[in-house]
């Protein structure tokens, strides 16, 4: 038992720090925060799926604590702190939930992005609703905002969850 709580720790660390290095490569950067990357949510995504949703949700948060505090600072409000961040990117571990089948790897991935999207939408909602344009709602200020940058996330993070999950499966059982 000592040993597999070893390996699950080392493997949480080293998916964190992909995950923070590939969150630097950015393809396209939103004017005031989130960005379209190379698959950062990738590496969450798959330990959730490898270990379940419960230490993916936790692997996640702290990953979402890192990307507060080494990247760019949006905001200070405590919504925004709380919501942008640790439970944003905690939640990218619901993808852990349903890891048994190709379908489940799949709706799992969404769940979890979707989880993300839902927190900065409310985050935009509360923070950042003077920044919508005259005449629009913030609340559809927000999704277009947020879904602009997490639905590429999702699609490039769906096609490699899944291409690395049929590569890996013979060896890991997931």
């Amino acid at each position: 038992m000592k040993n597999k709580n070893v390996k699950m720790l080392a493997e949480a660390g080293i998916m964190i720090a992909i995950a923070q290095a590939l969150s630097y490569v950015t393809v396209f950067q939103m004017p005031q925060g989130g960005s379209i990357t190379p698959g950062s949510m990738i590496p969450i995504i798959l330990f959730a799926i490898r270990w379940g949703p419960k230490k993916g949700i936790l692997a996640g948060a702290v990953y979402g604590v890192l990307q507060f505090i080494l990247g760019p600072k949006w905001s200070f409000h405590p919504v925004s702190l709380i919501f942008d961040y640790p439970v944003a990117f905690g939640l990218l571990g619901l993808a852990g939930l349903f890891r048994n089948t190709s379908t489940g790897i799949a709706g799992g991935t969404v769940l979890g992005v979707l989880g993300r999207f839902l927190c900065h939408v409310i985050s935009g909602v509360v923070v950042f609703a003077s920044y919508a344009p005259e005449g629009q709602h913030p609340l559809l200020y927000s999704m277009i905002y947020n879904g602009s940058f997490l639905l590429p996330e999702l699609i490039i993070s769906l096609v490699v969850v899944l291409l690395v999950a049929r590569a890996i499966k013979p060896v890991t059982g997931i």
